[in-house]
């Protein structure tokens, strides 16, 4: 079966492109690059490097710009697609119901199937399974209470799921970050031949939200 997966370059597509791989499927990427940074569905921070992380997996890569209005962009997905030859749409979605209905619509309109891979998975195993399988991610973006300036850039290890934890017992976020809370940014996995090392970085920073962006990298060739 051949898929197009929707790659934001984050954690969640990440883990959803290793689980459809190890399961068979023939995986082409799509990235969605909204105008705004304010998009209902997609993830924006870092999203231009996707190409890059493709590249790294030698996968199939391509993207759309799309308005980043609420059924506007929905329509615009449709759009591009519905001329191309695809069995099915797969998503890294974990408990958005709406992200999950908005491409359940899109792929009805296409007549593909509509694959989740982690939907409803437990929180707290789905980010123990990106730390034991290696998975090298960070914080792209913050925007929610109990988190500051000083988790952008940061990496996602065993000590920061524990703070993660902290802060649903505190303020009643989605430890994966599904709410919106927080955005990532993969730089090796076990699908990666090459790994990501950013050698430049910007931070920017607003009252209560702020993003980690990518300004250089190197390539870095993985030993086995």
């Amino acid at each position: 079966m051949k898929l197009i997966l929707l790659y934001s370059g984050g954690k969640d597509s990440n883990l959803a492109l290793y689980k459809l791989i190890n399961k068979g499927y023939k995986v082409n990427l799509l990235t969605v690059i909204p105008k705004t940074f304010d998009s209902w569905m997609f993830h924006r921070p870092n999203v231009e490097f996707t190409k890059i992380q493709a590249e790294c997996m030698g996968l199939n890569w391509q993207f759309i710009n799309v308005s980043g209005e609420k059924d506007k962009e929905v329509q615009e997905i449709i759009d591009f697609l519905k001329n191309k030859e695809f069995d099915g749409i797969a998503v890294g979605v974990i408990k958005s119901k709406y992200q999950k209905e908005k491409i359940e619509y899109i792929c009805d309109k296409l007549n593909v199937k509509a694959i989740f891979p982690l939907w409803n998975l437990p929180e707290i195993d789905i980010l123990n399974e990106i730390i034991n399988l290696g998975f090298e991610v960070y914080f792209s973006c913050v925007a929610a209470e109990g988190f500051g300036k000083e988790w952008l850039g940061r990496r996602l290890d065993l000590d920061t799921i524990k703070e993660l934890i902290k802060l649903r017992e505190k303020y009643g976020i989605n430890i994966t970050g599904e709410g919106g809370e927080y955005e990532t940014f993969v730089c090796d996995s076990p699908l990666f031949r090459k790994r990501i090392k950013i050698t430049k970085s910007e931070i920017l920073w607003y009252r209560n939200y702020g993003y980690w962006l990518i300004r250089d990298y190197e390539l870095i060739s993985k030993t086995k």
